[in-house]
Parts: structure tokens; sequence; C-alpha cells
């Protein structure tokens, strides 16, 4: 004899599913916002997405470059460009997530949800070419103990949205427990309740 499965073990991984979705939205707004893009923040060394700020020697203190300056070192203006598209694309895809996914389980849309894999799917690539294509530009000046956290972030929101365009391309169709529960006969619908 088979045991029934609870009515609400299918709305836990939907709930997990939208927990996460609500981690990697803040944690790109901590990043991209509340940090400015500065995957970097030291007393000596300022880099980001739109601040880029050596140690000058000669004056002894933080000297920040514009594009002039900045394409003589070595960051192309199309490169920088396509970086920031790329990351903060992503944060404006990832807003556009959590309505597609409350539609197909509210209403049991098929469509709905294959339209938030789709965003989640976008979303991943425009992060990760975005961080990357940036972090190859600043390389030189950069070393991984001297990132913080705003990279740490920006990796971490990369992370849960491969898990997360995993997790919602693995789950069935958003509201299958609503759509099996209409095509199951009256008797498997009292087992299951």
């Amino acid at each position: 004899m088979a045991i029934p499965k609870p009515w609400w073990s299918g709305h836990l991984l939907f709930l997990g599913i939208l927990s996460l979705t609500v981690s990697v939205i803040t944690l790109l707004f901590y990043a991209l916002l509340w940090k400015a893009g500065d995957l970097t923040e030291l007393p000596d060394l300022r880099i980001g997405f739109y601040n880029f700020c050596l140690w000058n020697e000669g004056t002894g203190r933080l000297q920040c470059h514009q594009f002039p300056e900045l394409e003589a070192l070595g960051m192309p203006r199309a490169g920088l460009a396509l970086a920031r598209l790329g990351v903060y694309g992503a944060l404006v895809l990832t807003l556009f997530v959590p309505l597609p996914l409350l539609l197909a389980q509210c209403k049991g849309n098929e469509g709905e949800w294959q339209l938030a894999v789709g965003f989640l799917a976008a979303s991943t690539a425009l992060l990760a070419s975005g961080l990357g294509l940036f972090l190859s530009f600043v390389w030189r000046w950069l070393r991984l103990i001297l990132l913080g956290p705003g990279f740490l972030a920006l990796a971490t929101a990369q992370a849960l949205l491969t898990l997360l365009l995993v997790a919602t391309a693995a789950f069935p169709q958003g509201g299958g427990t609503r759509a099996s529960l209409r095509a199951a006969s009256p008797l498997q619908k009292l087992t299951r309740l």
C-alpha cells in the first residue's frame, strides 16, 4: 500500500524556489546598489563597475580615473559597457522572476513557469558573462584576497542563480499539485487530501 503524499509537499519546493529567488534579488541589490558595484573597497584601492580609483604615490591619496585615462590603462569603453549591461541586466531580469512563478503556481500554467525559467537562464548567463568580462579587464590590479563583500555577494548570487535555474527546470510545471488534482478521479482526490 502506498503512503499518500501530503498536500503541502509540492508547496514546500515552490516556497524554497521562491525564497531562493528573493535571496538572489537581495544579494544583487546589495552588491550593485548598496555597494555601488564596487568589487573591492580598500584605503588604497577602489575598483568597481563605476569606480576605478588607484593609489597615487605623488599625492598620497586615491586618484579616481575616468574614461580617457581608463582607455590608456587598458580598459576598453565597449567592454566595460558590456560588463555593466550584463551585471545590471541580470538584476533587472531577476526582478521579473517571482511574478511568473506565482502565476504558474496559482493557475497551474506551464507556459508561465517556462517564462520564469527563461528569465533565470538569461540572468545566469548575463551575470556570469558580465562579471567575467569585468574581472578580465581589472585582474592586473586585483588579486583574489583583495576582493570584498561586493564580489562575494555577486559570486554567491551567481551560485544561487545556477542552483535556482536547475531547481526550476527540474521542478515539474508550476501548479503540478492543482493540475493533478483536477485530472484525478474522485477516489484519488480523497486519498490525496
